[in-house]
């Protein structure tokens, strides 16, 4: 029974990897459509996927989140709609990794969230270990942890602008936290604008 159960399974996933995932395009404006497409094509040929097939349900998948974030923003743009917002938000936040788990793996999902936020995860957190090198890996394993929690914020956002807010308030918070632990942060900053000038004469 077990074996039937799990070729069952395989049988439905594989039938759902093999579909077409169609665009969601009814009441969008074609022009965004298509700068969405173009957008939602960048991240994916950044992933190098091999299946033709498998890349254009990727980039469809993406674009529809876009499709979907728009619409959500656009119905809760007043300000005494933040908490109804918000609500949608978190409603259908991880709508998207299950959409993509059926194509790609836990690397590249992350490469798509990262795709979709500038890329401001590996630059924040290599930046704040250039800048300080000493610290400790459990605090190089918080300030990760913060920045993944950064980085799921950020992808709900409605526009560039709300992306980096939600970086730039977790490295506020990172900061502050690192300052409580003993940190000067003037001082490590400018030793490591030092190191980058020093490295630019070489």
């Amino acid at each position: 029974m077990k074996k039937i159960l799990c070729a069952a399974m395989l049988s439905i996933l594989t039938l759902t990897a093999s579909a077409q995932v169609a665009l969601n395009t009814e009441g969008q404006d074609a022009k965004y459509v298509e700068t969405i497409k173009g957008r939602a094509q960048k991240i994916v040929d950044g992933l190098a996927l091999a299946d033709a097939l498998k890349a254009v349900n990727v980039r469809n998948i993406i674009a529809n989140r876009y499709f979907l974030l728009n619409d959500i923003h656009s119905r809760y743009s007043q300000k005494n709609q933040q908490d109804s917002l918000y609500a949608e938000l978190y409603k259908h936040h991880f709508e998207l990794e299950s959409a993509l788990s059926l194509y790609l793996n836990s690397e590249q999902v992350d490469a798509v969230k990262d795709g979709m936020t500038y890329g401001r995860l590996k630059r924040d957190y290599n930046a704040q270990l250039d800048m300080i090198p000493s610290l400790k890996e459990e605090e190089k394993a918080q300030i990760l942890v913060w920045l993944k929690e950064a980085r799921e914020y950020a992808m709900d956002a409605a526009d560039s602008k709300g992306k980096h807010f939600w970086f730039d308030k977790y490295r506020g918070r990172t900061n502050n936290w690192l300052s409580a632990r003993g940190y000067d942060l003037k001082k490590e900053r400018d030793n490591w604008m030092k190191r980058i000038e020093e490295a630019k004469k070489k």
